[in-house]
């Protein structure tokens, strides 16, 4: 269990720094960027076998998730930043 928990922190890590590096714009900046991966990552991880998605099997399945959650998670969180109403 272990290990797959680092798969899907180390996955979603890296969809953050992507994501940082694709979208310098509207974004937390990296650490930022990268610590909204990990959190939407583990949701994803955690979330989408218990809808009954599990895209890929075995250990691909278990990294494909989390970084299904972490996209999701950038793309929500940069959306909402920028749908804000400015003061």
């Amino acid at each position: 269990m272990v290990e797959i928990l680092v798969i899907w922190v180390g996955a979603a890590a890296v969809v953050g720094w992507l994501a940082s590096q694709i979208m310098p714009e509207g974004g937390y900046g990296t650490q930022g960027d990268i610590i909204v991966g990990v959190v939407g990552g583990l949701i994803g991880a955690l979330l989408l076998p218990q809808l009954g998605i599990l895209l890929g099997g075995g250990y691909l399945g278990h990294l494909i998730n989390p970084v299904v959650g972490a996209v999701v998670g950038i793309f929500g969180s940069r959306y909402l930043k920028t749908a804000a109403p400015s003061k």
